[in-house]
């Protein structure tokens, strides 16, 4: 079992950490998805001082929590400890970006996606308005 960071998830970290759970979350990390995350770290201005070298660490945290009974939750409890309520719409728009990024939805993302909807408080209206832009930027 690896080690887990010796100091809180930052709240980009916790951006990361929901990016890659939704990649994940239907055991085939897809290039494209990999591509959208890396993307969205390099450009958003909510990353403009996050430590890229963190990625790799919050990567190993969600994949270890992933193996766990309870790892979903255990998640959840982490990001909304340490993500501010500010933040949980944009986190919401990177799950619902990097789930639309390979052109195609599996099942247990829509899951993860409604359990993000649900675990943040995402009003349903402003969730319909995010996953339009999302399926607006990522049609073929």
């Amino acid at each position: 079992m690896t080690e887990q960071p010796t100091h809180p998830m930052t709240p980009q970290d916790c951006l990361v950490a929901i990016m890659m759970a939704i990649s994940a979350s239907d055991e085939n990390i897809r290039t494209a998805e990999l591509v959208k995350i890396q993307s969205a770290v390099n450009m958003l201005p909510v990353f403009a001082d996050y430590d890229i070298d963190r990625m790799k660490q919050v990567s190993q945290v969600v994949f270890d929590l992933f193996e766990q009974e309870d790892g979903l939750d255990a998640l959840f409890g982490l990001v909304r400890d340490n993500l501010p309520e500010r933040l949980f719409e944009t986190a919401y728009a990177l799950a619902c970006d990097v789930a639309a990024a390979d052109g195609t939805l599996a099942e247990t993302e829509l899951r993860l996606l409604e359990e993000i909807r649900y675990e943040l408080n995402i009003d349903r209206l402003h969730a319909a308005a995010i996953e339009r832009g999302a399926r607006a930027r990522h049609v073929v």
